[in-house]
């Protein structure tokens, strides 16, 4: 019998440590690092975004539903989008080093020299080392300059990837257009991390009911997907 509750004993004291690692497990997960983006400009579709990113390269944009620019009749009316994404673990840990070398954005970025506005960019970090954030519409700093044109970059190909979504269910005569100009974006640099539309590619890709051509750029896309 005392040996019985000897076992019994050491069964809970081995299930308690267990939830114990598991709730610790899951506390590191919740409270690692993420480095946000937070952009904004009245005169774009949509108007406004966030994009969360990890140092592994896991990532969630966010944006509310947007309507095409006043007598533009070309653009496409974007729904709300709320989805986790995934982006290239090398992509993510030369955003996570920029950040570092800057501070963690515990800085002034924004440049006093009269520019164009080109958009509100707010840089945020936390994470184990602290937290920081600084906003700009044109940066003093081209490190952090060249890191918000590469994060607009990347929510432009997300952005091309829900309009793809959208032409795919409602007007596939219009992805031959809409995949052209992708494919041009990022070729140009002005498109990045293909690797987050990975899906919707391998569908046209795969789709016979699309024209060729759009097939053919979507397999030539999916050749630039970051590992």
């Amino acid at each position: 019998m005392r040996a019985l509750l000897v076992v019994f004993a050491a069964a809970v004291m081995a299930t308690t440590a267990l939830g114990q690692a598991d709730s610790a497990g899951s506390t590191i997960t919740a409270g690692g690092a993420a480095i946000t983006v937070e952009f904004t400009n009245p005169a774009l579709n949509p108007t406004d975004w966030d994009l969360t990113i990890r140092p592994d390269g896991s990532a969630h944009f966010h944006s509310r539903a947007g309507k095409p620019a006043s007598g533009d009749p070309a653009q496409i009316e974007l729904p709300g989008i709320d989805r986790d994404i995934r982006l290239s673990s090398d992509f993510a840990q030369r955003v996570f080093r920029t950040a570092g070398r800057h501070n963690w954005f515990n800085q002034e970025c924004e440049s006093r020299a009269k520019v164009a506005f080109q958009g509100w960019k707010k840089l945020s970090y936390t994470g184990p080392e602290g937290s920081g954030a600084c906003k700009f519409n044109y940066s003093k700093d081209k490190e952090i300059q060249e890191l918000g044109d590469d994060l607009l970059a990347v929510a432009e190909t997300i952005l091309e990837g829900e309009k793809l979504e959208m032409l795919l269910l409602h007007d596939r005569l219009g992805l031959d257009h809409e995949i052209a100009y992708l494919s041009q974006a990022v070729e140009g640099g002005q498109a990045q991390q293909v690797c987050a539309i990975q899906q919707v590619l391998e569908k046209l890709a795969g789709d016979d009911q699309v024209l060729e051509r759009v097939r053919k750029q979507a397999r030539m896309l999916l050749t630039r997907t970051e590992p």
